[in-house]
């Protein structure tokens, strides 16, 4: 995520390269497995450490019969319930998983507007091979508790056109009708309010887009919906009034501009259904859109396209993008909002008519942004953007001025069409990728994320003050580590515009380029570590580059070519010569002892081939080596990696961390994301890892967690864990 153009998930390696994970696959087959069994739980109270959002708000609903009543989903993250009361939102899919981390991505989401209680989610993050199908979630109170179904198709949340919808919907006519429009599989249909599902007759023909069905409407008592394989020319919007036969909507807009439906919405009040277009999906590759209306009485289409894509900026740019939004005023007729998507040149905007569309005012032109309360917004500027990645919108059916849109980071909200702050608070998205919580110093907690950098956080409470590191400002952070003998001092890597590498001198506070960085940090910036004092630092990339070494605070670097290429570095917590670094393609634990200079082989023969596996040293003990080798199980190393023993109180480890001794114990805690019987949750051992006491519960589980967790090195038994998609969880016992 870039200070000028912020990038977000993509579903495959390659397109808005720093991104968050993609595939996450899970060993299958493993119901029970070899090892110790852990102790009860331990009660602990897990909150998230307030970053704000973060992540892309795909879809926002109010309820369009109850006062204060919305939802939201996101792309990777889960979806969420407004709780008016408190000015927060409620995570609704904490509950889910390890084994089910695909479902941690909603796709769609529906209410019936004669049963206020009732709620439906379509879950499912990827339609690659190696992903799960999806499973619809049904609930009679409001998300609190939840039914489920799977089904035989899988989903796409995380992939291009997730800020199309919704693609699903309850039925006006019969509410125990339910439809689910799906990208590769055509129409279903649920007759039993979601509990069976089956697939129904449908004109248009999966074709290799990905898109199928984009959206599903009701208006009045026919139902619409938005076909997006079409090739511009063929009919992409159908509808049924029998709720059995499908027919192509008779003077539907073609061309370029109208290729793919993202959104529509029904005015009750004058009978008008209006649509937003594009010529791709979004939220990235739209060049062209335009917004049509169709009267629903007669049939006739009128074209309502506020500013025609194609022009040019003040400074010559060429003003491309594709609408997104749309909502309409449940009080006063006529009156509606609708979004552009993916304008860079002249920025997003929402524009709101009062008309019925003839005209249109740009909110963006007066908007006065109050983004204090997470600061990150400012990028690195002066002042916030008015949004990127507008797919999201909602107008309040009760309150005809209180307007919200999501966008990459962020839900903003306005009460008065002219003042706008976030109404994010509750709902966090990063995919966190590092984690430190230092010894010393005002902040307990420092954070590496996908897309948002780094954040320093001298409270869990409130976003960072300072929002994300700049000097530079990165995107997505590969790097994370502080010096363990010298803990103000920090360095960081990852994927900026103006430099890969940083460092800081007071702990993570404020933050200076390296003076200097190799030359494939531009395209492959990846783990970087600071020895014991911090004299030395070594900087590694993808396999094909070796490492580079530099004892000049970043302003030299030297390749290391004995460094086992794209290997992460891990410093000796107490002797600066030691550097210590595990090859997965052999399976080889590499040492160096002359301060990076040199590695050479020792333990051989750990595991080999698979490039998810964690080294840790435990703090303030020299040469005392943890390997986390997920399935393979856990190692460990006292003699500084010439040789090592498994574990046998756990079967897998996926990632581990050290915090603050219990009462009366000479070792840090250990907390692990790992298996000691048949499930994946989190523990903690006070006992050098001979027992675990599992410290999550099986409401806080929060789908793949494998990437990186730490314990509290001043606090005991607070513990902080990096989730895909839902933040930094940290958790303390009650």
């Amino acid at each position: 995520m870039h200070a000028s153009r912020p990038s977000r998930r993509t579903v495959l390696a390659g397109t808005a390269a720093a991104a968050a994970l993609t595939a996450v696959p899970v060993q299958p087959g493993r119901a029970h497995a070899a090892g110790a069994a852990a102790s009860a739980g331990q009660a602990y109270r897990w909150r998230n450490a307030v970053q704000g959002g973060t992540g892309f708000i795909t879809g926002v609903l109010f309820h369009p019969s109850v006062r204060g009543l919305a939802y939201a989903r996101t792309d990777i993250g889960g979806a969420y319930r407004w709780d008016d009361r408190t000015d927060r939102w409620v995570p609704l899919t904490d509950h889910i998983g390890w084994d089910d981390w695909n479902l941690l991505g909603v796709e769609a989401m529906a209410v019936d507007p004669a049963h206020p209680n009732r709620l439906y989610l379509a879950l499912g993050t990827y339609t690659q091979s190696w992903a799960g199908n999806g499973a619809v979630l049904r609930s009679e109170d409001r998300g609190a508790t939840w039914k489920r179904t799977d089904l035989g198709v899988k989903l796409g949340a995380n992939e291009d056109g997730r800020g199309c919808g919704e693609r699903l919907l309850v039925d006006p006519r019969d509410s125990d009708t339910l439809w689910l429009g799906t990208r590769h599989d055509g129409l279903l249909k649920s007759s039993d309010r979601g509990a069976t599902w089956k697939a129904v007759s449908f004109p248009a023909a999966p074709g290799a887009t990905g898109q199928g069905v984009t959206l599903l409407v009701a208006a009045g008592r026919t139902v619409y919906a938005g076909w997006g394989d079409s090739d511009g020319t063929s009919p992409n919007f159908y509808r049924t009034a029998d709720g059995t036969t499908w027919e192509a909507v008779p003077g539907q807009p073609t061309g370029t501009a109208a290729k793919v439906p993202i959104r529509a919405a029904y005015d009750r009040h004058t009978r008008e259904l209006y649509v937003t277009y594009a010529n791709a999906p979004g939220p990235n590759g739209q060049s062209d859109g335009s917004v049509h209306k169709m009267r629903t009485v007669g049939g006739k289409w009128t074209e309502v396209t506020p500013v025609k894509p194609g022009g040019t900026t003040a400074d010559g740019s060429a003003d491309t993008f594709g609408y997104g939004g749309v909502a309409v005023d449940a009080r006063r007729p006529g009156t509606l909002v609708v979004s552009t998507n993916n304008r860079w040149a002249d920025v997003d905007t929402v524009y709101r008519s009062t008309d019925g569309g003839r005209t249109w005012t740009s909110l963006k032109d007066k908007a006065v942004f109050d983004v204090s309360e997470t600061p990150y917004l400012k990028w690195g500027a002066d002042k916030p953007k008015f949004g990127w990645w507008i797919q999201a919108v909602g107008l309040d059916p009760y309150d005809s001025e209180h307007i919200v849109y999501g966008t990459g980071a962020t839900l903003y909200g306005t009460r008065d069409l002219r003042h706008w702050a976030p109404e994010i608070r509750g709902l966090e998205e990063a995919s966190v990728r590092r984690l430190i919580s230092p010894p010393t110093g005002e902040a307990h907690l420092i954070s590496g994320s996908g897309d948002i950098g780094v954040m320093y956080h001298e409270r869990l409470t409130a976003s960072p003050s300072r929002g994300m590191a700049s000097n530079p400002v990165f995107g997505t952070a590969t790097g994370l580590a502080l010096a363990a003998a010298r803990p103000s001092y920090v360095v960081r890597a990852g994927w900026g515009d103006h430099g890969n590498g940083a460092w800081s001198k007071d702990g993570g506070k404020t933050w200076a380029p390296f003076t200097a960085q190799p030359e494939v940090a531009k395209s492959a910036p990846g783990p970087i570590a600071a020895n014991a004092d911090g004299s030395v630092l070594l900087w590694s990339f993808g396999t094909g580059d070796p490492g580079y070494r530099s004892a000049d605070n970043g302003a030299t670097w030297s390749e290391v070519a004995s460094f086992p290429q794209g290997a992460t570095p891990v410093a000796d917590p107490v002797d600066p010569a030691r550097y210590y670094a595990f090859d997965t393609t052999t399976g080889t634990l590499y040492a160096s002892t002359d301060g990076g200079l040199t590695f050479t082989a020792r333990a051989t023969g750990l595991s080999s081939g698979d490039s998810e596996f964690q080294l840790a040293v435990a703090p303030g003990r020299s040469g005392d080596l943890w390997l986390s080798l997920k399935w393979n199980g856990l190692y460990r190393s006292t003699d500084g990696g010439a040789t090592f023993s498994k574990v046998a109180s756990c079967w897998a480890s996926y990632t581990l961390g050290f915090g603050k001794a219990a009462e009366g114990a000479s070792y840090p805690a250990v907390y692990m994301v790992g298996s000691t019987e048949s499930i994946t949750a989190v523990y903690r051992s006070d006992d050098e890892a001979k027992t675990w006491t599992r410290i999550n519960d099986d409401r806080h589980q929060w789908g793949w967690i494998g990437a990186c967790i730490s314990g509290d090195p001043r606090v005991y038994g607070r513990v902080y864990l990096g989730t895909n998609g839902r933040g930094v969880q940290y958790g303390e016992p009650v």
